[in-house]
């Protein structure tokens, strides 16, 4: 009957389903001979960045006040820990020796008479120093924590990146200020052609080729440039209408556009409700 059991096909009968494959054949019981060294799998509950972080954890855990702390307790519960800890990883366990050593020492200063001290003066407390290197580590631990907590690119969110189509944005060239003088250059010499040797004195003001401008612009998409002058007016009238011009652009009343280089120049009411059309 035993001999019937261990048989392969009485096994496959009674466990068909095969718990793992060996060079692809499976395997439906688990072999006697199988050896798992002690070693081969290791947990660590808790990891510690080195020893004050060990000591801080050992204190905060069992609400030890931390300005008189009990040398006794902690450094057995602190030696405890090395222990397990050498039997692992000696060259981790030497930070935690040189601690160890520190902590006692502190113990047997503890336990001899005090040193007398000058009068008006207290004796130091022999833990002194190590509690002003636990407090110090333990804020620079909780600034580091805060830190860590903040929003981290790659990790907590990604960057957009949004792509805008250039084309789709109406752009006009830029005006030069090249092209206008030039343009203006050409009023003048045509102006010469006509003009008349007639001297007179006329006051001219130019709020109010402002408003003659902007009554010739309105409700019209663009003006060439030109057409805003009149050379039969005489030099003064051209010079002051492009002076009033001059003072519309300035507050962005008027918008001076030219399509390409050397093409003509055009003008248009800002904002108008018919130049965006």
């Amino acid at each position: 009957m035993v001999e019937a059991l261990a048989s392969p096909e009485a096994t496959e009968a009674l466990d068909p389903v095969a718990r793992a494959r060996l060079y692809g054949e499976p395997m439906f019981a688990m072999p006697l001979d199988l050896y798992i060294p002690p070693d081969a799998l290791e947990v660590f509950l808790d990891a510690f960045e080195g020893p004050l972080d060990l000591l801080l954890y050992l204190i905060r855990k069992q609400n030890f006040n931390i300005l008189d702390i009990p040398m006794a307790a902690l450094t057995r519960q602190y030696l405890v820990y090395v222990d397990e800890i050498r039997s692992r990883n000696l060259e981790l366990a030497a930070d935690y020796l040189l601690m160890a050593a520190m902590l006692i020492e502190i113990k047997s200063r503890m336990l001899l008479p005090p040193k007398k001290a000058a009068e008006g003066e207290e004796a130091e407390d022999p833990r002194a120093a190590l509690v002003r290197r636990l407090l110090e580590y333990e804020q620079i631990k909780l600034a580091a924590a805060r830190l860590n907590a903040l929003p981290q690119f790659g990790r907590d969110f990604l960057k957009a990146q949004v792509y805008i189509e250039q084309a789709l944005q109406p752009r006009l060239p830029e005006v030069h200020l090249a092209d206008l003088q030039e343009a203006w250059r050409d009023i003048l010499r045509r102006a010469k052609l006509i003009q008349h040797h007639k001297i007179s004195r006329e006051e001219l003001s130019v709020r109010e080729h402002m408003s003659f401008l902007l009554k010739t612009l309105q409700g019209r998409k663009f003006v060439e440039f030109e057409e805003l002058f009149d050379p039969g007016k005489g030099m003064s009238v051209l010079v002051v209408t492009f002076i009033a011009l001059l003072e519309l652009a300035k507050e962005t009343l008027v918008e001076i556009v030219q399509a390409e280089a050397f093409a003509p120049i055009y003008v248009r009411l800002a904002y108008s409700p018919v130049a965006k059309v």
